[in-house]
């Protein structure tokens, strides 16, 4: 997946969510007119004044309101407008065979609402299938392998991982941007300096240490965080991380976009790779080190090699049971 392409769905993303508040806002509106005043709707549609039609125009405002609901209180907004799609149908369906009916003055406004409805259908249809496919490319159950987008030293990456936590949890600890280094392997330190901006500190193969300052660039809070490097970093960077609620309604899907440059180019990536710390299996490691400090409180380790790599001490922590006070003091190399 090119950097573009994960822009672009992202923005579709946003864009779904937005639409479908919209959806949500009108449904909200048209359940209120038919439910309060369903005698003024129907003369204005054209429908008679039958029993049917007294008792269809409350149920169909009252249907509305479930509509409204689901778009403006879900994140789910592709199932919502696909049940605004069968309600649209139905409609249609109904006005049709009205229509077939009717003649001169109450013919015309049928016509004139059947032709609103079929645009506000093709709106709704047009949310339901554009959050579908966002869904379908970028859901995964599990972390998903990183993949090279770019020539040179410069290196994409995209991951995703499934964590029982809600969403606002989730992203409330990646917010905190020192919480990073508890997870991700190659950071050293990340020191909040204001409200969006933060110094960075990493570490490189050969034992070198690399800095830089960031800045968030874009937040939606519970559900986006977007940053990049700023000034002379050592290493340029630029990122997103979403927080997308999962089907089951008490996950959170986390997807992660990474860009960066790393030191030493391509003779830089053959370094890093030959010693183990391959940029791909990092971020990979990191959403499952980040899954497990979520759903269990600490990183889980084997008990045969609690320290990690010896050379980075990293993440010293046994399966549930964390390392003693007399072994923490004792380190990687007692």
């Amino acid at each position: 997946m090119t950097q573009l392409a994960t822009h672009e769905i992202g923005n579709q993303q946003d864009e779904v969510q937005r639409r479908g508040r919209g959806l949500g806002w009108m449904s909200l509106g048209l359940g209120v007119a038919q439910l309060a005043a369903p005698d003024a709707v129907r003369r204005i549609s054209g429908v008679d004044d039958s029993r049917t039609s007294r008792t269809v125009v409350p149920l169909v405002g009252a249907r509305e309101l479930v509509h409204a609901a689901g778009l403006l209180t879900s994140r789910r907004k592709g199932v919502w407008a696909w049940t605004r799609v069968a309600g649209d149908a139905m409609d249609l369906t109904a006005l049709a065979m009205a229509i077939a009916h009717r003649g001169g003055n109450r013919r015309r406004r049928l016509v004139a609402v059947t032709g609103a409805i079929a645009g506000i259908t093709a709106l709704d249809l047009l949310t339901a299938v554009q959050a579908t496919r966002a869904k379908k490319i970028s859901s995964a159950p599990t972390v998903r392998r990183a993949r090279r987008a770019s020539k040179g030293g410069s290196m994409e990456l995209t991951a995703t991982t499934t964590i029982r936590s809600p969403a606002s949890e989730v992203y409330a600890f990646w917010r905190n941007l020192e919480n990073l280094p508890t997870f991700m392997a190659h950071l050293e330190q990340v020191r909040t300096t204001g409200d969006r901006t933060s110094h960075w500190s990493a570490a490189a193969p050969f034992g070198k240490n690399v800095q830089w300052d960031a800045e968030i660039v874009e937040e939606t809070p519970g559900e986006k965080i977007v940053w990049r490097s700023t000034g002379n970093a050592d290493v340029p960077n630029a990122g997103t991380v979403r927080f997308v609620p999962a089907p089951d309604g008490v996950s959170t899907e986390v997807h992660v976009v990474l860009v960066y440059d790393i030191p030493g180019g391509t003779i830089g990536k053959a370094v890093a790779k030959y010693f183990g710390e391959e940029p791909h299996q990092q971020l990979d490691d990191d959403l499952r080190r980040l899954k497990q400090v979520l759903e269990t409180g600490e990183v889980v380790r084997s008990d045969g090699a609690p320290w990690g790599k010896r050379a980075r001490k990293e993440f010293p922590q046994r399966p549930a049971q964390p390392l003693s006070d007399a072994e923490l003091e004792k380190g990687a190399d007692a």
